[in-house]
């Protein structure tokens, strides 16, 4: 019995070798397989990092779109202001010469009705140099 014994129960240095394959092997599964969780965490991780930045992406291009359409509203508004600009410039041009016109007739018929007290001065003093040399 003893011999039997002796081939079913290992020696004590073979139950310290099975003992510390058995540890090795745990280690190693444990360590395969917390291995898989940090690969699974680090691919979730990137996975959400990567939406964040679309999500930020998302919201500064909407951003960006934003003013982009406020710059060309703004600029065909601009546009549109030179326009009016340029032809109320045009109108108060023409505006200004019809003043103009209008102050130079203002001055010639100032000018003309001088001109015609002078005549009638010169045509009374005619008419009473006549009627002196008339009487006389």
């Amino acid at each position: 019995m003893e011999g039997a014994k002796a081939a079913v129960d290992p020696p004590a240095g073979g139950q310290l070798e099975s003992a510390l394959l058995h540890i090795m092997q745990q280690h190693h599964h444990q360590s395969l397989r917390q291995r898989e969780q940090t690969e699974r965490a680090k691919k979730n991780a990137v996975r959400s990092a990567s939406r964040v930045a679309g999500h930020l992406v998302d919201a500064v291009d909407g951003g960006v779109q934003e003013l982009f359409v406020n710059e060309k509203r703004i600029e065909l508004e601009a546009r549109a202001l030179l326009g009016t600009i340029a032809r109320y410039r045009k109108q108060t041009d023409q505006w200004l010469a019809a003043t103009n016109a209008v102050n130079s007739v203002i001055k010639e018929i100032g000018d003309f009705e001088n001109w015609m007290k002078i005549m009638d001065f010169d045509c009374k003093s005619i008419n009473a140099a006549i009627r002196n040399i008339h009487r006389s």
